[in-house]
């Protein structure tokens, strides 16, 4: 199953890529300044140190060497043993630091071995009361080497500013770029920043709209519109329970028609008996007729039959009979009718051997002969032929019942097909004896409910006669379920 991405993981995983690129640049030139300025901060520091040593190495050592020489103070006093000591000591700091003017740093430190000398020279002579003259040519001697250690720190000074000025060029050298990268990246995250937009748009504006059509069409009836699996996991839990909204909706349709199928079934039931009580009715008085003519024998025969058409139309209440019951059905039916009508009515019945056990929905064929018998044979001068007959064609039962009435004109036919097409039959036509559109309507519309159909009757009728056919699916008794009502006989 794919894994649906979250809209906030998309924000967060936008925003970080974003949040690198413009860090990353940023990061480098702060790390780069940084180290440039510890450089510097370690260069001015050196300068400062050295500095502040020219001072007492080129006046202060000499001057106080004087002081001595021409007994103003004593050695002790000029402290020139711990000023020269501090000088050594800071410029053996400043040699351990492996910086720039070794060089220079390294004479002056040989230089200042030599002012020490003269120094320790000075205090010898003082203690030893040496000539005046012989002191002060030392204190010459000294003021010279101070001057070559100041000139010294002077070339150490000037040796770190060049360095430092260096170190500023390869700081512009590095800055720059960095700095046009970061430009370059900004413009980069901008339109990632955009990309990153249209695409959480699209994750979102793809999906909704794909909803929005799915709901439209399930709102317009198409319940088979299902939706995919989400991208974004936010949505993902809406597509479920719009598809579960589909499928409820989809259930509760297929069991209301199922219900609306079992209502028009039982209406249907209903109007067809209140058809048998006319035929009832007519054949009663056509045994009572027969019984007053003394015909004992065709009363009896006329009773047999009436009981056999009333067993099969009951059928124990169930749906599906054989044809050959049907037939038997419709056999009974107009053999009392031959009774009343005599020589104006002739019928033949064609079943093959093969198709008396298919089963079928009853009183699909009584109906339509009837209405042959009415409206075909009993308007026409002479009297007419009806005639029934059943075919087995790939898989399916084919049902034709044909006259050689009067037939019909095109406008009356017209109304026939238009009536078919229409919506059921009224309960003011059933209760109209002898209305032709009521039985083909009901055979119709049983038709297409039972056998879930689209087409019921085909009706051709001309000066010649009508013709009324449907055809059906071939249906054995283990293929009807046991809610249908399948007759045992």
């Amino acid at each position: 199953m794919r894994r649906s991405a979250s809209l906030a993981e998309q924000i967060r995983q936008s925003v970080k890529s974003i949040a690198v690129m413009l860090a990353v640049p940023a990061v480098i030139s702060l790390v780069l300044m940084l180290i440039f300025f510890v450089r510097y901060q370690h260069m001015i520091s050196r300068m400062d140190t050295v500095s502040r040593l020219k001072e007492p190495v080129s006046v202060e050592v000499a001057e106080q060497l004087f002081a001595v020489t021409s007994g103003r103070i004593s050695f002790q006093e000029s402290r020139v043993e711990e000023i020269i000591a501090s000088v050594n000591t800071a410029l053996d700091q400043l040699l351990s630091d492996n910086g720039t003017g070794h060089l220079q740093l390294s004479v002056a430190r040989r230089t200042m071995d030599t002012m020490e000398q003269y120094a320790g020279q000075i205090k010898t002579g003082m203690q030893s009361h040496a000539p005046i003259q012989d002191m002060e040519e030392i204190v010459d001697e000294v003021r010279s080497v101070g001057s070559l250690v100041r000139e010294m720190l002077d070339d150490f000074i000037t040796s770190e500013v060049s360095s430092a000025s260096q170190t500023g060029a390869r700081l512009r050298a590095v800055l720059i770029p960095s700095a046009v990268a970061e430009a370059i990246l900004l413009l980069l995250a901008l339109f990632r920043t955009r990309f990153a937009i249209r695409r959480l748009s699209a994750s979102i504006r793809g999906p909704i709209s794909q909803m929005e059509n799915v709901v439209v069409r399930i709102a317009g009836g198409d319940l088979s519109q299902r939706l995919p699996d989400m991208d974004v996991e936010e949505l993902e839990n809406l597509a479920v329970q719009i598809n579960r909204m589909a499928n409820q909706l989809d259930n509760l349709i297929k069991q209301i028609r199922v219900e609306q199928n079992n209502l028009a079934k039982a209406e249907l039931r209903i109007l067809q008996a209140q058809i048998n009580p006319h035929f009832l009715y007519n054949t009663l008085d056509t045994i009572i007729w027969q019984a007053e003519s003394g015909q004992g024998d065709e009363v009896i025969r006329l009773t047999r039959t009436l009981s056999d058409f009333f067993r099969i139309s009951l059928s124990a209440g169930a749906d599906w009979i054989p044809v050959a019951q049907e037939i038997r059905h419709v056999d009974a039916y107009l053999s009392i009718q031959k009774t009343r009508y005599r020589d104006i009515l002739r019928y033949a019945i064609d079943m093959p051997e093969e198709a008396g056990q298919v089963m079928m929905v009853k009183f699909l064929l009584q109906p339509l002969v009837e209405n042959a018998l009415y409206h075909g044979i009993k308007g026409r001068r002479g009297g007419g032929t009806i005639r029934i007959s059943v075919r087995v064609e790939d898989g399916s039962l084919l049902f034709s019942v044909e006259d050689n009435g009067r037939g019909m004109t095109e406008p009356e036919l017209k109304d026939i097909r238009d009536m078919l097409a229409a919506g059921a039959p009224t309960r003011r036509a059933a209760l109209e004896p002898g209305r032709s559109g009521f039985g083909l309507r009901n055979v119709d519309m049983r038709i297409r409910l039972y056998y879930q159909q689209e087409k019921g009757l085909s009706i051709t009728s001309g000066p010649g006669g009508t013709s009324v056919t449907f055809r059906v699916p071939v249906r054995t008794r283990e293929e009807i379920t046991s809610d249908e009502g399948v007759s045992g006989r």
